[in-house]
């Protein structure tokens, strides 16, 4: 029985492209951690911004959106400090490092936003029953017309800052998803506005604060789907099992692929495992073969940590074997 990981063996074109791949993830950390502190600063100014401009209007979608901001802000601080405690170096005691840390926060930015929501929600029915029994709550129009003009222009910029390092990275996704929110909410508050101004119509308010809160429950539980997929180790989106090994064992040499495993331990960073059957009495290179499995497993299907073990006797091996995938491959050729 022999052993091999992703990282051992000779130096070769396999390892120069994992090297490289490595970089080229984290240019895009770096990128995408810029991104957020410039949009941590531009949430704040913005912030500050909404909550003057909903007291004195009496707004409650700018209050709304302003407590909106608040929660963005603090998620993207938390970000940027997940972003900072991931890249601390792998222990003894702690092999896959901190990377995790990013999708905790994540997942506890998921739920700040239902309890955020949840508030929106309980203070537009109070709205909606103050007007039912007549005490109208008067709003200007036109204060929160401009102070939604300011936060559509903020969000756009923030929106298209984190748009291509949203692909790479949970954490700057969470944000992104947050200023999309925001987005659709200050188009809210500035069609708000606008009805208040030119047609004194109140009731608008809470009816778009419902809005605000709708696309923010929304967004977290996208996000806290995504997370638990991580969570709970489930084969990485996009990556089809059952052709990954059907791949493998087409390499000749190969007899059976079985207890695979493929898991995410934060965006950009799968990993897949398996136990590779060869002939018995294989007489070719037992290191060329695995490097032939490693490079379909990283070039063709774009995983970057691979362990393969190869097995000449199936009696050595005990665990799950996982081999419902060649009834699949039967099944697709009948």
């Amino acid at each position: 029985m022999i052993d091999s990981h992703a990282h051992g063996g000779p130096v070769g074109d396999l390892e120069r492209r994992q090297g490289h791949d490595h970089d080229h993830t984290q240019s895009l950390r770096k990128t995408g951690r810029r991104s957020l502190v410039a949009v941590l600063v531009m949430l704040c100014v913005h912030m500050t911004i909404e909550i003057v401009g909903g007291y004195v209007s009496g707004s409650l979608g700018l209050l709304a959106h302003a407590a909106h901001m608040m929660t963005d802000a603090v998620a993207v601080g938390l970000a940027l400090f997940a972003m900072w405690i991931a890249e601390r170096p792998a222990t003894i005691t702690r092999t896959f490092g901190f990377y995790r840390a990013e999708v905790l926060v994540v997942l506890f930015n998921a739920l700040a936003l239902w309890v955020l929501a949840s508030w929106i929600l309980f203070e537009a029915y109070q709205r909606f029953n103050a007007h039912a029994a007549g005490h109208g709550h008067e709003v200007e129009g036109g204060l929160m017309l401009l102070v939604g003009s300011v936060g559509l222009v903020i969000n756009s910029v923030s929106a298209w800052l984190l748009y291509r390092s949203s692909r790479h990275s949970i954490n700057v996704e969470g944000a992104f998803w947050h200023i999309m929110a925001d987005l659709f909410g200050s188009i809210a508050v500035v069609i708000s506005g606008a009805i208040a101004l030119f047609y004194d119509w109140d009731i608008v308010d809470p009816i778009l604060s419902v809005f605000i809160a709708t696309l923010i429950l929304i967004t977290s539980v996208r996000l806290a789907v995504k997370v638990f997929n991580v969570i709970l180790q489930n084969v990485p989106r996009g990556l089809d099992m059952y052709r990954l090994c059907s791949a493998l064992e087409e390499v000749e040499g190969v007899t059976l692929v079985h207890d695979v495993h493929a898991w995410t331990l934060t965006p950009g960073y799968e990993y897949f495992t398996a136990h590779v059957m060869i002939e018995p009495g294989y007489q070719g290179d037992t290191h060329l073969l695995l490097r032939r499995l490693k490079s379909i497993a990283h070039q063709d299907y774009g995983i970057s940590h691979i362990t393969i073990q190869l097995e000449q006797n199936a009696s050595d091996c005990t665990e799950d074997h996982h081999v419902d995938h060649l009834e699949a491959t039967e099944f697709a050729k009948a």
